[in-house]
């Protein structure tokens, strides 16, 4: 039997469990709600809506894992082009190494999906359940028809959006004008079927029960900031100097004469945390940096007469030497700001320079081994190559193969092969000496030369357009002994 938390004392005993208590943040308007808003509008707007878009007859951004293919608007990547996934994702970490160095944590405050789809969900059930005061009173009210009515229509509402989300994320990897009829056929593949609702169950559950717990307990971004935090990063601040000590007072009242700062100990800071934290204690791993109580603190300063900022935006060197905006700004060129710009900048143009100075025909040569060199018609000798052609460009392709690299090699059949747009084409190549060429048994290595004679027109009257410069390959041309 597990000992109570009485018997637990009594017995010598703790325990570090503390039972979750529901947070019920109260709403708040000013700037920096209004960014938030923004943000949440911008992000969604992309990730719903960039799947719907088309480039060149087909989705203009799709991860095809079946087809092993990435189409990125006019780019198509293969598995060869695996560097550029890596890159990307170095820009992506040190882009957010860079803001977090110089901003704080305003990218858990405004783009992270599980600040901003939390903010969705508690929006829905503000226009459901009412305001803080009524959510607070039905969390305590007992379970009824009235009750489960409410909170029924809400988790409609949340599993209706949360659906929508898990559609929208597979429709990033398979053609998504086409989903809603699988769905509604039940003709979905097995892996399309569980990470619909996956996902799905991963929005509900985390935007709308998790909430905060998965930014204090599971996000490890929480706990390696403070690592790319120094004191002149940009954090949310509470002015102990101008604030304590604290206490209620009229409006009227003259904090000076009653030996008060300009805290009013109101605890609307602490209401309107997503995170339910008390700003006045001091910086907190817990604290995302959404700056909400920034606008609610601002909010009580305007109303008593005082001056803004109490709780504010700014670095530790700030609050404590008294820095001005512009003196504030100077500081932000620090070593590990500039290491980070630089790194970025580099890894940022050798990503988009490769990418545009890429050749779009990757080839891979294989020797047949099911195939012996054999002797043909005239006494001449051939040796069968697979040749695996893959067209990363939004055009078709004409190419033409010839070898070099021994006396009277020449390739035996048709030499002129089409490639279609962002496909790619196996196709079989045989290769010829004559019988006075006068090579000695053995291996040697000969050369591909795969020379792009123009494109085929993608429409009828287009006109073909030159392509880049050829591709050499080399493969191993064996002579029978």
């Amino acid at each position: 039997m597990t000992p109570t938390s009485n018997e637990a004392e009594s017995d010598g005993l703790f325990s570090n469990y503390a039972a979750r208590i529901r947070i019920q943040p109260r709403s708040v308007t000013g700037r920096y709600t209004s960014l938030r808003l923004a943000a949440v509008i911008i992000t969604q707007a992309v990730f719903y809506g960039l799947p719907w878009l088309q480039w060149n007859d087909r989705q203009a951004v799709l991860f095809d894992l079946g087809a092993r293919k990435f189409h990125l608007f006019g780019i198509v990547l293969w598995p060869q082009d695996f560097i550029y996934l890596a890159a990307l994702l170095v820009i992506c970490a040190l882009s957010l190494f860079f803001v977090t160095a110089v901003a704080g944590r305003v990218w858990c405050g405004y783009a992270c999906p599980q600040t901003v789809y939390t903010s969705i969900f508690m929006k829905i059930e503000e226009w459901i359940e009412g305001d803080r005061n009524k959510r607070l009173k039905l969390d305590a009210s007992p379970w009824n028809f009235a009750k489960l009515r409410v909170r029924g229509f809400k988790h409609v509402v949340w599993i209706l959006v949360s659906l929508w989300t898990g559609f929208t994320f597979i429709g990033y990897f398979a053609p998504i004008r086409e989903l809603g009829a699988q769905i509604a056929q039940f003709a979905l593949g097995p892996w399309q079927w569980f990470w619909l609702f996956f996902y799905s169950f991963a929005t509900w559950g985390n935007a709308g029960f998790m909430r905060e717990q998965v930014c204090t307990y599971m996000c490890p971004y929480a706990r390696f900031q403070g690592a790319m935090f120094d004191k002149d990063t940009m954090i949310i601040t509470y002015d102990d100097k101008r604030g304590e000590p604290r206490g209620s007072r009229s409006k009227k009242a003259d904090p000076a004469k009653m030996g008060l700062g300009s805290c009013i100990d109101c605890t609307l800071c602490v209401q309107v945390c997503p995170t339910g934290i008390d700003i006045r204690d001091g910086l907190q791993y817990q604290c995302i940096g959404c700056a909400a109580c920034v606008d609610v603190c601002n909010s009580v300063m305007d109303k008593m007469g005082y001056e803004r900022g109490l709780v504010r935006y700014t670095t530790q060197n700030a609050l404590r030497d008294n820095l001005d905006t512009k003196q504030t700004a100077r500081r932000v060129l620090r070593p590990r700001v500039i290491v980070y710009s630089i790194l970025l900048t580099v890894v940022t143009v050798a990503l988009f320079s490769s990418l545009a100075l890429r050749n779009p025909l990757k080839v891979d040569v294989i020797r047949d081994r099911n195939s012996l060199a054999r002797i043909a018609e005239g006494g001449g000798i051939d040796n069968t190559y697979s040749l695996q052609l893959m067209n990363a460009s939004e055009m078709p392709l004409r190419l033409q193969i010839t070898a070099e690299g021994l006396p009277g090699l020449t390739v035996a059949g048709t030499n002129v092969f089409d490639v279609p747009a962002a496909a790619n084409r196996r196709i079989p190549v045989s290769l010829r000496v004559g019988p006075d060429s006068g090579i000695k048994p053995g291996s040697h290595t000969v050369h591909f030369k795969i020379t792009p004679i123009a494109s085929t027109p993608a429409t009828p009257g287009s006109e073909p357009q030159n392509l880049p410069a050829p591709l050499d390959e080399a493969a191993i041309f064996l002579m029978p002994r």
